[in-house]
């Protein structure tokens, strides 16, 4: 679905260079479910961008669907960190925007509108307004909107970043159990080790800035993961895995001090407690 060959961004201004990404190679398999996780600043929304069409790259090739990215890319959903709803439209109205601004015609987009409403839990909403509902709500309307003309590819900008953790944790498993009934192809950015794994294929993790791929991680963990997901040993591990990867990039500090710091602290305590077993015996 998605081909990226010695990929990279330069931005320039005023006199001034700053490489943001890359260069890289990546594919992304059609209904595949990729996340990218990595620092503040690394590129994972240039990427985005760059494989929307929406930005050129400095360096490389693009291609979507097997067609190479010479401008916006049109049969895509793109969800952004913030639900970008439009105050003076009612929830069934900003779905539909999405229809108006492509100039889609015939009947059936209300119905189909109505649908993806209910079926990310907001039936029976379909005339509220955007001040009307929580954050959570709201992004689940962008997310209905995303979808409308149903895209091949869906395109998520950290969409669950300003939510409180109940309500991402839900969104995270809703939208598992919506890609699984799709079977749309997703490219999914976050900050989140743990969301990354718990919804992805594989993970590909970035270093700092310039952004490059410094390991993708497959995730082969059965679905639907739910709640009980992080309980698996495979879940430690895998994360633990990209953890390593940060910690050796510098991105996080003081991880290997702690564990061994801890490590050592508990080996004392399992001798000095074996030693005064052994007195106790003598």
């Amino acid at each position: 679905m998605i081909g990226l060959s010695g990929v990279a961004k330069t931005f320039r201004r005023d006199g001034l260079e700053t490489r943001a990404l890359g260069p890289l190679d990546l594919e992304v398999a059609v209904h595949e479910f990729l996340a990218i996780v990595g620092p503040s600043g690394c590129g994972k929304s240039t990427l985005l961008r760059i494989v929307a069409g929406l930005l050129t790259p400095s360096e490389g090739r693009v291609t979507v669907g097997g067609r190479r990215v010479t401008g916006p890319v049109t049969e895509l959903g793109i969800v952004f960190q913030k639900p970008v709803l439009l105050p003076w439209r009612d929830l069934l109205g900003n779905v539909l925007v999405q229809v108006e601004l492509r100039g889609l015609r015939g009947p059936g987009w209300r119905a189909r509108a109505e649908e993806l409403l209910a079926a990310v839990g907001l039936a029976g909403f379909e005339s509220r307004w955007p001040h009307e509902l929580s954050g959570g709500m709201q992004q689940r309307a962008a997310l209905a909107r995303a979808l409308i003309h149903d895209p091949p590819l869906l395109l998520m900008d950290e969409p669950f970043g300003a939510l409180d953790a109940l309500t991402r944790e839900q969104l995270r498993i809703d939208l598992e159990e919506l890609w699984l009934t799709t079977g749309k192809t997703v490219l999914f950015v976050t900050h989140s080790i743990d969301e990354a794994v718990l919804l992805a294929d594989r993970v590909v993790v970035m270093g700092p800035r310039p952004g490059r791929i410094e390991r993708i991680v497959p995730v082969p963990l059965a679905r639907p993961r739910g709640l009980q997901a992080r309980r698996e040993p495979g879940f430690e591990w895998i994360v633990r895995t990209i953890t390593d990867v940060f910690l050796a990039r510098g991105v996080l500090h003081g991880g290997r001090v702690s564990l061994a710091a801890a490590g050592t602290s508990a080996t004392r305590t399992r001798a000095n407690a074996s030693a005064g077993a052994s007195r106790e015996e003598l």
